[in-house]
C-alpha cells in the first residue's frame, strides 16, 4: 500500500478535538500527517491547548498531499477563511481531485466561499450554514460528496477521521480501526 500524505492546516482558535481525533485515526491507518500553520509554529486552540506544528503552510509544497483537513472552531475557521494561501490550497487540491475535508464551522466559513461545495452535499455545525446560504447543508453527522468530506462538529470528529481513512485506505482499514478503537 502506497503511503498517503495528509495535511492538517491550523489557525489560532481551532477546535482541538476536531484536529487531533482525525489525525490520530489517520496516523493509526498509516497516513503520513503534516501539521501546518498559517501564521506561527505554535498554534493556540479555542480551549487554549497549544499545538506545535511541523511547518508553516507557506513553506510546504502543497500539491504532494492526498488529503487536506481544516478543523473548525471560532475564530479558527474565520482565521483560515481570511488566508489567501488557504483559499488557493483548497481550489488547487479540489482541481486535482484530492480529498478536501472540513469539520464544524469550516465547511461554511472556509470551503463554502471557494465554490467547491456548489452542487455537492455537505454538513456543518448547526447555525453556520447561514454564513454560506448558497450551499445545501444537511443535518448529517458526516457527508462525503465526491472528493469533499464534511462533518458537523466536535462530537463527530472520530467519525470524520474514519470517513477520511476509508476514502484513503479503504473501508476494511477504517472498519478495523473502528473495531480496535472500540467504536464499533
Amino acid at each position: 500500500m502506497a503511503d498517503k500524505k495528509v495535511l492538517l492546516v491550523l489557525a489560532d482558535g481551532f477546535e482541538e478535538i476536531e484536529a487531533i481525533a482525525p489525525v490520530d485515526v489517520l496516523k493509526r491507518a498509516g497516513a503520513l500527517v503534516t501539521i501546518a500553520s498559517i501564521s506561527n509554529l505554535t498554534v493556540t486552540g479555542s480551549h487554549k491547548f497549544k499545538i506545535a506544528c511541523d511547518s508553516l503552510l507557506s513553506d510546504i509544497k502543497t500539491n504532494d498531499f492526498d488529503a487536506i483537513i481544516f478543523p473548525g472552531g471560532l475564530p479558527g475557521a474565520t482565521n483560515l477563511a481570511a488566508s489567501s494561501e488557504v483559499r488557493k490550497l483548497i481550489i488547487e487540491t479540489n482541481a486535482r481531485c484530492a480529498l478536501v475535508c472540513a469539520i464544524c464551522a469550516s465547511p461554511a466559513y472556509v470551503l463554502g466561499p471557494t465554490g467547491i461545495l456548489d452542487g455537492k452535499d455537505a454538513t456543518c455545525y448547526p447555525g453556520c450554514e447561514e454564513v454560506c446560504p448558497t450551499v445545501n447543508f444537511s443535518r448529517s453527522r458526516v457527508v462525503k460528496s465526491g472528493n469533499v468530506i464534511t462533518s458537523a462538529g466536535p462530537g463527530t470528529a472520530l467519525e470524520f477521521g474514519f470517513e477520511i481513512a476509508s476514502a484513503l485506505f479503504g473501508e476494511n482499514v477504517s472498519d478495523a480501526l473502528k473495531k480496535g478503537m472500540l467504536c464499533k
